[in-house]
Formats: structure tokens, C-alpha cells, sequence
């Protein structure tokens, strides 16, 4: 068997990261990451994982926290210490392609404002969806890490991964991620994976898992063993359950043997102190379900950022009694779409399609996603293995199936969106364009100051909230009516989130078309007097990051419309009539 030398195991840390996007769907604030980083930076790590993934999005949609802020403060903390970043290739910060030329301004502000590490993949293993960022990171001269997305199926293995990484060694990566999303490796694969890596190619090699199945570390010893060069891992105050395995139990491991990290457990035990009184902070948000090892994990294989905002979806809906069936229909979407890894976005991809599945009953595949239309078109790259031909034609009929680059089929179009930008009003500074280009539909309002950070949950004190208190309720304001939503409930105290004024309908109305899901307006495509199709797309709503269209049942004329682009909903809100 293969025997790797002694050589010391660098750690990256990812609790800035990755363990809050796992455990507490990536809300953690940017004022309370400063301390941390603080002491994050006296440690010794080979870097701290502090941007990108999602933490780009949720800045802006839920914690009005402006993410290149973000990053230079980080960088002004992170003195010693290589700050890294997990970018989704051609998808940037985003979930679908975006232009070359912008593609190239984003690597090059990541660069400037403090990132010295780029973690680039792609959610199917496509290459030439990389090869954009790849250059980019190259010509800025950072850290590139190239990334093999870990996951099994029929059509992956060993040898498919280690060809992977050898073309990504030939296009000059400085290492090479393992990246095990949903902590499906095994110890023993592991052990084979790594080996095969360094027999065919003299690079360092990164290992990223999951502690979901309980199984991650096992296979960070049988990694070590093999002569994996770093390893992830969080503070454990952030760890295990759908996040990484504790930074500190894994120095412990290693200390005084030929791997040892050289990181000094007390250094450590100062920052867990810190990351203890943070958590506590943030306790009302970690759900059980992320905490506890879920062997199911090896058969739905849903990444631990992803179970998290599950979560956190089908609580939104009102649903998380449906969460078993939902876990049951995402392997079922993914063999239907050729088993993509599930990582972003294909994971939100696959996921919401399989909420989507089960919440609206009836008929698989009834309402679907823009994100899924694009991906059987080819939009995403090239599926592992071909998409179901049944659901292929049943979504988008005889519709060509590109073969070639995404991105390719793109115009440039930085410039021609950084003039609607400011021409709006949107740009203080040059990184405001990109932020704009990133989140059309979410920036503006980020941009313009008129969003709020979203109310910090307080964490349950009794096991169950009294039966009588309901999760919602309407409230009158001096004749104004407001939805509330409750979020808390601690002794006599009832904290309220989502107040909203409450101008949409419910109920039953002759030719009212009503919303499907929970989700926020993204477009109105039709205005008052319009005469429509059946079939015809008349809003889409934004849910679960995902752009869910509503389609007319029939022909008709618009006589109504209650609601506008921004506006947030509820499953049963009469959006439109249609007569």
C-alpha cells in the first residue's frame, strides 16, 4: 500500500464561512466575525475561509451587510493569515452563468479587496466552466485551488476524479480541493482518491468534508494517512452535524506525531471561547436537524448549507412536516436530471425542484423551475449523464440542447449594466456595478439603503410554544392592516418579525390566480387590461433562491393585480384576477 512520508498538515479554517452557511444559513454578521478574525489570525492556519459561497447573497437579501465592506474589514483583521474564497466558476457568487468580461472585473475586485486564496469549481465538474475564473485568478496572481466536486453515483469513481485532477494540474492550479459536500466519502476512498492524486501529479491536495454522516473524521485520518497536505475544518463551537470536523480535535490528533499542525491548542481554546459566546448569539437559528449525524445523508446526499436552508424554507411554508417526502424526492430529481453533484447551485436546483415536487401534490414536475428549464437546455454545462428523456421532454419539448460553453452563447455585458446602475442611482463605489450585475432583482433596494437587517431569532426556552399562540396573525394600525409574524416566544414576552402591510387577498375570488409557495415578486409581466394565453407566464416569484414562474389557466383579460415587484407572499395570496 501506498505510504505517504511524514509532513506536517497545514488547516484551513472555515467558520467564517462554510460552518455558519452549514449550521445557521449564513447569517452570520459581519460585526461579530471581527472579533474572530482577530483571533483566527494569531493561529497559524494555511487560511481562513471568509467570503464567497453563500455569504454574498445573504449579506445583501436578509442582513443589509455589504459584503465587500465585509471583506475589507476582514482583510484589515487577517494580518497573517490568507483569506480564501469559494467561488462557483462561471457563476461567480450567483446560481447561472455570467459574461466573460464580467466574470473578469469580479476576480480582479475579489483580488483587490483582501481575497489570496480562490477555491474555483464547478457544480457539474465542468472544466470549461472553471477555465474563465481559473485564468483570471492566475493573471491577479493568487492562490488557485482547483476543485473536484466529490459525490457517487453510477457515472463516478476514482479513476474519473483522478483524470479531473490531472487536467486541472495542467492548467496550472496551485492545489487541488477534494471538495465533499455532503460528506460522503469514505474513509477507505478517501485513502484511494488522495494516493491516485499524488502517484499521477505532484501537487498539494485539500480535503473538504462534512460531518453530516458521521463519518468525516475517519476519513480525515485516513487522508492524513494517505498524505493529504490540508485539511478543513471549524471551531468547534460551529462544528460537526452539516458542518466541517473541529479544528481543534483535529490538531489535538495530530500533535506529536509527523503530521502534527504545528497550531497551539491554547491559541485555539482562546478563539472556541469567542465562538462560544457568538453562538450563543446566534442559538435561535440552529435547528436539530443540522446538528445530529444523519446517515441518510449517503442516500439524498443534500450538501450541509443546503439541509439547513431547507429547513428554513419549508419552516417558511409552513411545511416541515413534508420534510422526510422531500428528502425521499431529491435522489429521484437527481437521477431524473443525470446526478449532478449536488453543490451550488445544482443542489438549489434539485432541491427546490423536489420541494416544488412535493408541496404542490398531484403531478411530478407540474410547475418547474426557470433554473431546471436551463439546465436540461444545457445552460449549466454539460450533466454527468444524460436527463431522463421522458422529463427532458415533458419540460422542454423538442427545445436543441446546447453542446457548447455556457457562457460562450453570452454577450458582454458589464458595461452595458453598469450604465443602468448608475443611471439609477445604485453606485457609490465600482464594486456597487458588480453587486448590481450579481443580484438585479435584490440589489437595487440593498443599494438604494431601504432594506433592514432581518431581526435576530431569540433561541426557544421550553420545548414547545404554548398550543393557543398562533404563527402569524393580523394586526390593525390606525385602520391599516398588518400581517405579523411570529418568531419567538419567551415566558410572557412574543417578539414579532415580518410586519408587513397586508394589501393582498385572500380567500376565494372569481378568476383570482393564487400563489403557490412562499416568495418574494420578482416580476409582473403583465399590467391591468392585458390579454393573456393560457400558459402564458404572468409573475414569477423568487423562492428558495430559485424563479418560480405562475402561469395562466386560461385565456383572458387582466382586471386586477395586487401586488408588485418586491413584494413578499404567502402560499394562498391572490395575486391577480384574470377574467
Amino acid at each position: 500500500m501506498y505510504s505517504a512520508a511524514p509532513h506536517k498538515v497545514k488547516i484551513t479554517d472555515t467558520t467564517l464561512r462554510d460552518a455558519h452557511q452549514s449550521l445557521i444559513a449564513t447569517r452570520l454578521r459581519t460585526e461579530d466575525m471581527i472579533p474572530l478574525a482577530q483571533g483566527l489570525d494569531t493561529c497559524g492556519f494555511f487560511s481562513v475561509e471568509a467570503w464567497g459561497g453563500a455569504t454574498f447573497d445573504t449579506s445583501i437579501r436578509f442582513l443589509n451587510d455589504d459584503p465587500w465592506d465585509r471583506l475589507c474589514d476582514l482583510k484589515a483583521e487577517l494580518k497573517h493569515t490568507p483569506i480564501q474564497m469559494l467561488l462557483r466558476g462561471q457563476n461567480l457568487v450567483g446560481y447561472r452563468h455570467y459574461s466573460d468580461d464580467v466574470v473578469d472585473k469580479f476576480v480582479s475586485a475579489a483580488h483587490k479587496n483582501g481575497v489570496d486564496v480562490f477555491r474555483v469549481f464547478d457544480a457539474l465538474n465542468d472544466i470549461r466552466n472553471m477555465q474563465r475564473s481559473m485564468d483570471q485568478v492566475k493573471k491577479a496572481g493568487s492562490h488557485l485551488q482547483g476543485t473536484i466536486c466529490y459525490t457517487t453515483s453510477p457515472v463516478h469513481n476514482t479513476s474519473t476524479f483522478i483524470e479531473m485532477a490531472k487536467e486541472l494540474a495542467a492548467k496550472d492550479c496551485d492545489s487541488i480541493c477534494i471538495k465533499d459536500m455532503a460528506g460522503l466519502i469514505m474513509p477507505e476512498a478517501a485513502r484511494e482518491l488522495i494516493t491516485g492524486i499524488k502517484k499521477a501529479v505532484d501537487i498539494r491536495v485539500c480535503l473538504h468534508s462534512h460531518s453530516t454522516s458521521g463519518i468525516a473524521p475517519m476519513s480525515y485520518q485516513a487522508a492524513v494517512e494517505a498524505g493529504v497536505d490540508i485539511l478543513d475544518t471549524a471551531m468547534s463551537p460551529f462544528s460537526m452535524g452539516t458542518s466541517q470536523p473541529p479544528t481543534e480535535s483535529v490538531v489535538a490528533a495530530l500533535k506529536g506525531t509527523p503530521h502534527d499542525t504545528g497550531i497551539d491548542l491554547l491559541r485555539l481554546r482562546n478563539v472556541r471561547n469567542t465562538c462560544l459566546q457568538i453562538r450563543e448569539k446566534y442559538g435561535g437559528l440552529i435547528n436539530p436537524i443540522s446538528e445530529r449525524v444523519d446517515s441518510d445523508v449517503l442516500i439524498y446526499q443534500l450538501p450541509g448549507g443546503m439541509i439547513s436552508n431547507i429547513v428554513s424554507q419549508l419552516q417558511e411554508q409552513d411545511a416541515i412536516n413534508r420534510w422526510e417526502e422531500v428528502l425521499a424526492e431529491v435522489p429521484r430529481v437527481r437521477e431524473d436530471l443525470g446526478y449532478p453533484p449536488l453543490v451550488t447551485p445544482t443542489s438549489q436546483i434539485v432541491g427546490t425542484q423536489a420541494v416544488l415536487n412535493v408541496l404542490l401534490g398531484g403531478e411530478r414536475y407540474k410547475n418547474v423551475t426557470k433554473e431546471v428549464k436551463d439546465y436540461i437546455h444545457g445552460l449549466y454545462g454539460k450533466s454527468p449523464a444524460p436527463v431522463n428523456e421522458n422529463i427532458r421532454h415533458k419540460i422542454i419539448g423538442n427545445d436543441t440542447v446546447i453542446t457548447v460553453r455556457p457562457a460562450d452563447l453570452l454577450e458582454p455585458s458589464y458595461e452595458k449594466m453598469k450604465a443602468e446602475a448608475i443611471k439609477a442611482g445604485l453606485v457609490k463605489k465600482e464594486e456597487d456595478i458588480l453587486t448590481y450585475i450579481l443580484y438585479p432583482a435584490v440589489a437595487p433596494a440593498f443599494l438604494k439603503g431601504e432594506r433592514t437587517c432581518e431581526p435576530m431569532p431569540v433561541k426557544q426556552l421550553s420545548a414547545q410554544p404554548p398550543s393557543d399562540i398562533p404563527g402569524e396573525m393580523e394586526v390593525e394600525v390606525d385602520g391599516e392592516v398588518f400581517n405579523v409574524r411570529i418568531v419567538s416566544i419567551g415566558g410572557n414576552k412574543v417578539e414579532v418579525a415580518g410586519v408587513t402591510p397586508q394589501k393582498i387577498p385572500r380567500g376565494e375570488f372569481e378568476g383570482g390566480i393564487k400563489s403557490n409557495i412562499q416568495g418574494m415578486v420578482l416580476k409582473v409581466n403583465v399590467s391591468r387590461g392585458s390579454v393573456v394565453k393560457k400558459g402564458d407566464t404572468l409573475i414569477v416569484l423568487e423562492a428558495m433562491k430559485m424563479e418560480n414562474p405562475i402561469h395562466s389557466p386560461a385565456e383572458g383579460k387582466v382586471t386586477e393585480i395586487f401586488v408588485d415587484t418586491g413584494d413578499v407572499v404567502k402560499n394562498g395570496d391572490v395575486l391577480l384576477v384574470v377574467q
